[in-house]
């Protein structure tokens, strides 16, 4: 697939936009004393989902923002209710480090409102940032 100067300009930020979150999120989980006690682990969840609609945005840098932004929330909820699932391959795969980043351990409903705030705002700043009709498709 070839991508045009623009859509590459954007791979570059969005690149950016990634690394960022996933070094804000495991800051989060690693430091969680930088953060008001009272969020919990949530701000944590919201930059996972932050992390999501950056990838999808990476993947297909020509969708519109409300596209991202359906694709990311049913990604991340997909996630969560996977969870629900508990079957002995999975928990294994769950007790690593890496799949418990990307694959959770225990559902609960609150993350799903993390998810959705977390990639309300990705949407939004790039509505803010981007006003060339991404968010219009």
């Amino acid at each position: 697939m070839i991508f045009s100067a623009s859509q590459q300009r954007r791979r570059i930020y969005l690149a950016g936009a990634v690394t960022l979150t996933m070094a804000a999120g495991l800051a989060s989980r690693h430091w969680p004393g930088l953060l008001p006690a009272a969020l919990g682990k949530y701000p944590g969840d919201a930059l996972w989902a932050q992390m999501v609609y950056w990838l999808v945005a990476f993947v297909v840098p020509s969708a519109s923002v409300r596209r991202v932004t359906a694709t990311a929330l049913a990604l991340a909820y997909l996630d969560e209710f996977s969870q629900l699932y508990q079957a002995a391959w999975i928990n294994d795969i769950r007790a690593t480090t890496m799949g418990h980043l990307v694959l959770g351990s225990t559902f609960a409903w609150a993350d799903l409102l993390a998810y959705t705030i977390g990639i309300g705002l990705c949407g939004l700043v790039e509505l803010l940032l981007f006003r060339d009709g991404r968010g219009s498709k």
